[in-house]
């Protein structure tokens, strides 16, 4: 019998304890969705845990998750297109790229296209229309997984309101051409609720394209519709049944194609001619089923079946004269926009065409024995993504007249399929004695791993294969974590956990990424202060990087896993939040900071463009030593401003060691964004946002070779009507 069924058999004997049930409370849904639920404090959570609520999130009502992202200490990212289309969000030093080490969730489910054969989120939920984010590092993630090394992001999405009726409109324009309508209207009935929500945003974008009248330009929908079934409140068993359906698709003229340290100084907000065909488009269906039983007061059953399809095209340059863009492209794009030759200027466009599935099964049991708070879960999952892609030849002319030379054809380009089916299991018990509480998890996954590939040229699949490899693996992942309560708002907590992440598919070689996390630390909260220092370490036995376009590998080379060994992290994460009052107004003071050490203890040759050749002792790509944020805020009755400073040390973008080169750094940057928020009534309001208010220009990364540069000062005014 499968592991999955035999789980979800046992985890149902253990539910016929049932006892008369309670009156359900508003937050029932809720509890189903989130990690902390709608009782718990962040504050009793073993470990790094934050919520960034519906208010906070209103405050600067950003689009970009990385931008929302940066108010959580230990979490880095990378900008990419300035909008955040394509997240690449790290956590406690693990690595950024398109997010593959983070496990992502929105409504307690995997978000990520192929969470386990193909991690890369080139999908994410979109994250202007979510209603609250939950992130958990270090031991307080263990029940999340299959990534653990890092941390866990969970994103809550609108929810069924509790009034009878209930919705908000709100319309926003700025500059480049920037649009948002977010949207959604719902109630709540006595057995029948539901809620429907569109949210699109879309810019013409901020980059110029030389030579032609084209923009970077892109469109983004979002459509979310969810209906709840209830029984009576008085029902012995209170039951609720929820479908959730969601369709989004994206249209963006977006590309891998950075610019040269020399335009980047002359003209940073150019694209060069030959990244003109550049675009991606993306369409996402979900379907998700959940449901709450509740048993008695102290045992309630959730269970969840979900299911994502996801395709995209990304139709993008990839070499240049016959030049990768890492490896002489880019240059050879810029000479001939700056003077071009009799020579015509030919350059491949590929169309990276995938489609992924990802759809599963969960459950969990949440039991109350007095002292002990228990959670028994199971999980089975089964993903893949699905290559089959080409590539087109073009040319330019001196006039710069685009000439298509060859057509490819689907598959013979990279033509195999990666999967994955995975079976999770997990307990967790928070034992309370005095005021000591003891977290104690153990979290257990099984999995096959595979691929197949028909290698390049092949676009038949009836043709014999060049590859047909299965990895399978079981581990075991405990973790241990202590809080005391030294008074009612000062808490110390302290943990340790072992942390893993599955290998790449296409090598029986590659070996997962394994970890041992410590942190130690305290929190406090009372009325007018919030504080939190923790202090965190990460022993790897082996950390690996998976070699992708985005990371500047070659062809022959994407998907290979390049094993590091051992590698060690540490650092300091540290929040203090204070609210000033006066009799009229009140000043809320944020300030977030992050201090992190990596280090290399092996040497070893990869094809990563971040990587490259590593010696031991050189520290780790793309990790700044230091990053604060502040936030300064006023309040009056009817209306608030905030001005927020976010500050990035210098980072490598090559692993290294001592003085940074100045074509291997990216500099330090202070970026500032400006809020305010002014009610007409209580049902209007109008809102007022400036993104970099000082018109930082500045380097965001330099993957694939070249320049990425951050989005310029960007004005947006809103209005907003709710009833």
């Amino acid at each position: 019998m499968n592991k999955s069924l035999v789980a979800l058999a046992i985890l149902t004997t253990l539910s016929q304890t049932s006892l008369a049930a309670p009156s359900p409370d508003d937050d029932s849904n809720i509890e189903q969705m989130s990690i902390f639920g709608s009782d718990q404090s962040v504050n009793d959570i073993p470990g790094s845990a934050h919520m960034i609520t519906e208010e906070q999130l209103e405050k600067f009502d950003y689009s970009d998750i990385m931008r929302t992202l940066t108010s959580i200490p230990g979490v880095y990212v990378l900008e990419e297109d300035g909008y955040g289309l394509r997240p690449n969000i790290g956590m406690r030093g693990t690595g950024q790229n398109r997010s593959e080490k983070v496990t992502i969730m929105e409504d307690n489910v995997l978000a990520a296209p192929a969470p386990y054969a193909a991690p890369s989120a080139y999908y994410f939920p979109t994250a202007g229309r979510m209603q609250q984010i939950e992130v958990l590092k270090g031991t307080s993630s263990a029940m999340y997984g299959p990534r653990t090394t890092g941390g866990v992001i969970n994103l809550l999405s609108r929810q069924i309101p509790d009034e009878e009726l209930s919705g908000q409109v709100d319309l926003n324009l700025g500059g480049d051409g920037y649009g948002k309508l977010h949207a959604y209207v719902g109630g709540k009935g006595k057995n029948v609720s539901s809620v429907f929500e569109v949210y699109r945003y879309q810019a013409d974008g901020f980059k110029n394209i030389n030579n032609t009248d084209q923009e970077a330009d892109f469109i983004k929908n979002d459509y979310l519709a969810k209906f709840r079934l209830n029984s009576d409140a008085d029902a012995k068993y209170y039951q609720e049944l929820e479908l959730k359906l969601k369709y989004s698709d994206e249209d963006a003229n977006e590309t891998y194609m950075g610019i040269t340290d020399e335009d980047f100084n002359s003209q940073p907000y150019n694209r060069y001619s030959a990244s003109q065909l550049d675009n991606i488009s993306t369409e996402h269906k979900q379907v998700q089923l959940n449901h709450l039983l509740q048993l008695s007061e102290r045992f309630n059953f959730v269970s969840t079946v979900y299911y994502n399809d996801f395709s995209r095209n990304w139709y993008k340059a990839s070499k240049i004269n016959g030049l990768s863009l890492g490896s002489g492209g880019i240059e050879a794009a810029a000479d001939f926009d700056k003077s071009p030759s009799e020579q015509p200027l030919s350059f491949d466009v590929k169309a990276n065409n995938r489609a992924y599935i990802s759809k599963g099964v969960q459950t969990v049991l949440n039991a109350d024995f007095n002292d002990h708070q228990v959670k028994f879960g199971a999980r089975y999952h089964e993903d893949e993504m699905d290559r089959y892609q080409w590539v087109d030849g073009f040319q330019l002319d001196q006039s710069y007249q685009l000439t298509q030379l060859s057509s490819g054809t689907p598959g013979t380009d990279s033509n195999r399929i990666d999967s994955a089916k995975a079976t999770a299991l997990f307990v967790h018990d928070e034992y309370s004695v005095g005021n000591f509480i003891f977290n104690a998890g153990l979290r257990y996954e099984n999995m096959t791993i595979s691929r197949k590939d028909w290698g390049t040229g092949v676009s038949d699949r009836n043709q014999p294969l060049k590859k047909d490899i299965d990895n399978s693996l079981d581990v075991f992942l405990p973790s241990l974590a202590l809080t005391y309560k030294v008074n009612d708002d000062l808490v110390i907590i302290g943990g340790v956990q072992k942390g893993f992440a599955p290998p790449a598919p296409g090598n029986k070689e590659a070996i997962n990424e394994e970890s041992i996390n410590y942190e130690l630390g305290f929190r406090y909260n009372d009325s007018l202060v919030n504080a939190e220092a923790i202090l965190f370490y990460a022993d790897y036995a082996n950390m690996y990087g998976n070699c992708t376009a985005s990371q500047g590998c070659d062809d022959e080379n994407i998907g290979d896993q390049y094993n590091a060994g051992k590698v060690q992290i540490g650092g300091l994460e540290l929040m203090v939040g204070y609210r000033f009052e006066t009799q009229s107004i009140t000043f809320p003071i944020d300030l977030t900071y992050t201090y992190t050490e990596t280090e290399f203890k092996n040497a070893f040759d990869s094809d990563l463009d971040t990587w490259g050749t590593v010696n031991a002792g050189d520290e780790l790509p793309y990790v700044p030593n230091n990053q604060l944020q502040l936030t300064l805020g006023a309040e009056g009755d009817n209306w608030r401003s905030d001005l927020l400073v976010r500050y990035s040390g210098e980072m490598r973008t090559q692993a290294g060691q001592g003085t940074m080169l100045a074509g291997e750094l990216v500099a330090s940057r202070t970026v500032v964004d400006f809020a305010a928020h002014y009610s007409l009534d209580e049902q209007q309001e109008l809102t007022l946002n400036i993104d970099n208010l000082l018109d930082e220009t500045y380097v965001s990364t330099r993957t694939q070779g070249s320049i990425m540069v951050g989005k310029p000062r960007t004005l947006i005014l809103g209005y907003k009507y709710s009833f």
